[in-house]
């Protein structure tokens, strides 16, 4: 796809210019589960109605209603690596936005986004590409006065965007901008915060004075404000706590009230209409002060990370908050509680898919990274609705998700298995591993030898990283960071651990007596039910993803370096070439209804398919996103991507999907 292009080969451009989803929209429905990661909130000052979120991976949303509704707006950036901190609208024009970003790749890079029509189409501005863009500011008083704070350095434009000067290159100190102020009567007044405490020019950088009286040396500044009803009081956070200079930054005094245990107070936001209002977003909760900064409350509780702050300008009761893994919340009174606004919000990094044998409209799905927030989501409705159906795992994440013959759901996350029984709420534990082990010795019995076996038993708890759970024939396997665990008794017991001396599984799949199991750089297999095991002639340089095994004994590898055949239980081995791409394959799946194999890759949307047992591949429909895995549930594809959650294929598309039920896409 477009997207996926070299960016080496932009370098060059003097512009690019980026059509708002037309790079990575899609006809796929995207069904969610809702929430995950907010980076930034920003209102268009002329319609306060219409604000905008940014993301950790490029994306850009939008609402309309204030925040109860969302829908995506742009991906911004070649990949998924952009870091969206910072959002600006200008209030003389809501057709002029920009956004600055930096990547999570290559931290030392970035890139400033701008569009003049809406969003229709955006532009990375030449002047400012390849910067890592932490902070950006806008002058109040000349919208066309910007401010952006980079890894190396502070730049500043005059005219809107069109050219920027670099106005702290005579201070070589001035670097690893984290925050940027400007002050609202002043556009040459600006204050930066850097990883070692802060710096302000009065003259637009001409000279630099180092504010740091009164502050713990060595202080990461995370957020700067300048009071709008008096330019003199200016706040600071930093790693060290927050600060309040009543000097223009002269001298500091460190704010009291805030707990040492939320220091790090990621965003300071203060209520447009009340300037004695201050939020304080920290890594521990939400904190307000109604007086200024003399006395703070927490109004949320201490799980919940605060990126960003917005409060409605026109209501100051309306606040809403970017949240690592809660998404956007919202309050209706002045913070005295919260609820998550996240309908049309998706920005979950989705492991597994499972449609429900028993109802066709149930689907169960796996997510990471999002620990209390996360686990395990439910919708009832084909992916309309979901509800989080976690309590039991403790904020684990969930790698893998199956479902046994009576309905049990049994998940593999990154410590131990758990399982959710047919119409239980609550996940049991079932991670009791034991091991038996014969010992013998010959000993003498009058003129006979006799040998003597006696079997010691060992128990133990796994406390390992499941990434994959299979049920082969009767047993349920487990792919785990301590080896390869079976259970015969349904999950009461397992048993197991390395494998020819292999441990790290990532991927274990079988058909009758075949069963293939693999680490990152191996893949090992027998042919009796796990009895005995032998090593794969593989390639060395392999990245291991995923094993699949089909019905008739085809063995297939996802892999980084692409995707492995063979037909003859491992003895020989073909790299798929024909129509498949060479590498960064994700997932092959068998689909039962279909009697193909349907592959994913980590770089593009594309479901890539073949009828002929794996020899050749066709393209298949493109779900717009990169996709970890597909699963087919009643002749339509389910995708799971790694940030947009779940993704549907539209009806009109079906048709490429052959009628069938592939339960799941582990």
């Amino acid at each position: 796809m477009a997207f996926r292009m070299n960016a080496k080969w932009l370098i060059g451009l003097m512009l690019i210019v980026l059509p708002a989803g037309s790079l990575w929209a899609s006809q796929w429905e995207v069904l969610g589960p809702d929430g995950g990661d907010v980076r930034s909130l920003a209102y268009d000052p002329q319609k306060p109605d219409r604000i905008y979120v940014g993301t950790s991976t490029g994306d850009l949303f939008i609402s309309a209603d204030s925040g109860r509704n969302w829908s995506r707006f742009a991906h911004l950036g070649l990949n998924d690596d952009y870091v969206l901190d910072n959002v600006i609208v200008s209030p003389q024009d809501s057709k002029a936005i920009f956004v600055a970003a930096w990547s999570v790749d290559n931290q030392q890079a970035g890139d400033l986004f701008r569009t003049l029509d809406g969003g229709k189409t955006w532009e990375a501005l030449p002047a400012m590409h390849g910067k890592s863009i932490r902070a950006l500011a806008m002058a109040h008083s000349n919208a066309k006065v910007l401010v952006a704070g980079a890894l190396d350095g502070v730049y500043r434009t005059l005219d809107g965007g069109n050219t920027w000067q670099h106005i702290s290159a005579a201070e070589s100190q001035i670097k690893n901008i984290e925050s940027i102020a400007v002050d609202p009567t002043n556009p040459d007044a600006i204050y930066a915060g850097t990883w070692h405490l802060p710096w302000k020019t009065s003259d637009g950088g001409a000279t630099w004075q180092h504010i740091n009286k009164g502050m713990i040396d060595d202080s990461d500044v995370f957020s700067i404000i300048v009071d709008s009803s008096s330019p003199a009081t200016v706040f600071a956070s930093a790693c060290s706590g927050i600060y309040k200079s009543q000097t223009g930054g002269d001298s500091f005094q460190k704010v009291q009230g805030i707990p040492f245990a939320a220091r790090r107070t990621r965003v300071l936001k203060q209520d447009p209409g009340n300037p004695a209002i201050v939020y304080a977003g920290t890594t521990e909760g939400l904190w307000k002060s109604t007086d200024a900064g003399k006395a703070w409350r927490q109004v949320t509780g201490s799980e919940i990370v605060v990126n960003d702050v917005m409060v409605d300008p026109r209501d100051s009761q309306r606040i809403l908050l970017a949240t690592d893994r809660g998404g956007i919340l919202a309050s209706d009174n002045g913070g005295q509680s919260f609820t998550a606004s996240n309908h049309g919000y998706t920005h979950r990094y989705v492991t597994s898919i499972v449609a429900d044998s028993r109802d066709p409209k149930t689907i169960f799905v796996g997510v990471l990274n999002d620990r209390e927030w996360g686990g395990m989501f439910v919708s009832h409705d084909g992916g309309q609705h979901w509800t989080q159906k976690s309590e039991g795992l403790g904020g684990r994440d969930v790698f893998s998700l199956r479902q046994a013959a009576d309905g049990t759901l049994i998940a593999g996350t990154n410590r131990g298995i758990f399982l959710l029984d047919t119409g239980a709420g609550v996940w049991r534990s079932s991670n009791v591993v034991i091991n038996e082990k014969s010992i013998s010795h010959t000993i003498r019995r009058g003129k006979k030898r006799v040998t003597i076996v006696r079997k010691t038993v060992k128990r133990s708890v796994l406390n390992a990283r499941v990434e994959d759970v299979q049920v082969i024939s009767n047993q349920w396997v487990a792919a785990t960071s301590a080896g390869l665990l079976v259970s015969t008794d349904e999950g009461k017991s397992w048993s197991g651990g390395p494998v020819l001396g292999k441990q790290d599984m990532v991927s274990v799949s079988g058909d009758g007596k075949l069963m293939v199991a693999a680490t990152r750089m191996a893949v090992l297999l027998s042919s009796d039910s796990g009895a005995s095991w032998t090593q794969a002639n593989l390639p060395s340089y392999l990245t291991i993803r995923g094993v699949t095994v089909t019905p008739d004994a085809q063995i297939l590898i996802a892999a980084r370096e692409g995707a492995y055949l063979s037909s003859d239980e491992g003895a020989s081995w073909q790299h798929l070439l024909n129509g498949l791409p060479d590498k960064n394959i994700s997932s092959i799946t068998y689909d039962d209804g279909g009697k193909r194999l349907l592959a994913t890759s980590a770089v593009t949307g594309v479901v890539f398919e073949s009828k002929d047992r794996g020899r050749s591949w066709s393209r298949g429909p493109d779900g717009g996103y990169p996709l970890r895995r597909v699963a087919v549930v009643h002749g339509r594809m389910l995708a799971a991507t790694p940030f947009e959650g779940v993704i549907l294929q539209p009806e009109n598309e079906s048709q490429s999907a052959a009628a069938g039920f592939g339960g799941s896409s582990n």
